[in-house]
């Protein structure tokens, strides 16, 4: 018999929510929710858990006796559930304050935070310290591949990513204010979530914040390469630098690929010993490095760190290749800020030497679909041989004057040699990157959010046409 609801996740769906379903239901918590929708993979997480799910808000339909309500920043005050939960004095919190609360304030945290490359980071930490038999428990905003995006430790470790977007409507702070670091890593910090900071400052403001919450105990972890990084770390008591710069504490002297993968050499306290993970570009370097650091913080031997890094099963929807048809490879990746869809790019230049990049780029979030950035999205996806344009996603939440100008970024694009096409506002994003696909390309379908199935839906149009 199943027993009552203990917290209800309003929505559960999301990166996060799902994933802290997921622990605490493992923890031995009964957990239930609802969303607007669900799709793969946290419609899978959760359905393959058996966790109750119900669809479409219906204040009528909240279950009795709820011990508290947990509600994610997805959900606005007027939404008609929350209005309820308000309304009937039920106990409520948020995601970040929830994992806070139960799996950081009695164990060593190790906070993942930046710009990009946090969920791989968070992933890499995760995945070494396991495999060193640290024990730690997790909370990863993305889905390692062959697993899951959380685990139940008991090894006095916690490995999480730390999210700089505000925490719900009633917590207009970070997520990782809660998560009380023992590590806090700073890998990268630029202007991103133009809906809630209004420049540069206010988001270093923000991760100077993170890094005061570390005590003498512990340590910032910060990317030395890094302005926004150096920034933010520099003035505190107690950091601990990674890069490939002299001043480094943990320096790359040498990197480079090999077979696919990327291959380290690192200087740490006198000594040099060589890594290498199955990844490919700079920015996983960077990522790589802030996981080596903290590993070396914990006390871990730098051979069962390569052993560990060796091991490492990859990210979903980071350069995941779903498959090829016809000649056609198809890949699906999160990158949605311009600095994050230009690593991408290049990234996939190391992992397909020789063949055409197709990039097809989805405005998704409310930033993406800015007109102030459109200067660094043409450096971004000029390193594409062919640049699809979708629908700017949010247009319609946003002033005239401030959405993305798609056609002068096909104009500029043009100039510089990258083919672009802006697929029209009712049109079909399918068809027309079919019409610009040849044998011997590789598609990288880039989106912050589901994308509408696109990557799954050409492959299964491809094959219809082979």
């Amino acid at each position: 018999m199943q027993k009552p609801c203990q917290l209800y996740f309003l929505p559960i769906g999301g990166t996060a929510m799902a994933p802290l379903a997921g622990l605490l239901h493992e923890a031995g918590v009964a957990v239930c929710g609802v969303d607007s929708a669900l799709y793969p993979p946290m419609s899978e997480i959760l359905g393959g858990l058996g966790i109750p799910v119900r669809l479409g808000y219906d204040p009528g339909a909240l279950p009795a006796d709820l011990g508290q309500v947990i509600i994610g920043n997805a959900l606005p005050r007027s939404n008609v559930e929350v209005q309820a939960v308000l309304e009937r004095g039920i106990p409520y919190t948020s995601q970040a304050a929830a994992f806070g609360e139960r799996f950081c304030r009695s164990a060593r945290a190790v906070v993942v935070a930046g710009t990009h490359g946090k969920t791989t980071t968070t992933a890499l930490v995760a995945h070494v310290f396991t495999s060193c038999g640290l024990d730690p428990t997790v909370l990863v905003g993305g889905v390692p591949r062959g697993g899951r995006p959380w685990r139940l430790g008991r090894g006095g470790w916690t490995v999480v990513e730390g999210d700089e977007y505000n925490t719900a409507f009633f917590d207009k702070g970070p997520k990782f204010l809660h998560y009380n670091p023992h590590f806090f890593v700073v890998g990268n910090v630029e202007f991103d979530h133009g809906d809630i900071y209004p420049d540069l400052d206010a988001i270093l403001a923000a991760f100077r914040a993170g890094t005061a919450l570390v005590g003498a105990g512990g340590q910032v972890v910060a990317n030395l390469g890094d302005a926004g990084a150096r920034s933010v770390a520099g003035g505190h008591a107690h950091v601990t630098w990674y890069g490939l710069d002299a001043g480094a504490d943990l320096r790359c002297i040498g990197w480079g690929h090999a077979d696919g993968c990327l291959v380290a050499s690192l200087s740490w306290r006198g000594s040099v010993f060589t890594v290498e993970a199955p990844l490919v570009g700079r920015h996983n370097l960077d990522n790589v490095l802030a996981t080596c650091t903290c590993a070396l913080l914990a006390g871990l031997d730098p051979g069962a760190i390569d052993a560990a890094l060796r091991s490492f099963p990859g990210v979903r929807r980071r350069l995941e290749v779903l498959g090829e048809v016809g000649g056609v490879v198809v890949v699906d990746d999160f990158a949605h800020h311009p600095t994050a869809v230009r690593l991408t790019l290049q990234g996939a230049r190391h992992r397909f030497p020789g063949r055409r990049v197709v990039a097809v780029f989805e405005p998704r979030s409310l930033t993406a679909g800015r007109s102030s950035f459109a200067a660094a999205y043409e450096e971004a996806l000029a390193e594409a041989d062919v640049a699809v344009l979708a629908p700017v996603f949010h247009r319609h939440r946003l002033a005239a004057g401030d959405v993305l100008d798609r056609k002068g970024l096909v104009e500029t694009l043009g100039r510089r040699g990258t083919r672009a096409v802006a697929v029209p506002d009712d049109g079909d994003v399918l068809a027309c990157l079919r019409s610009e696909l040849r044998p011997g390309d590789v598609v990288i379908c880039m989106s912050s959010g589901d994308f509408d199935g696109l990557p799954r839906r050409l492959l299964g149009s491809l094959g219809e046409g082979s």
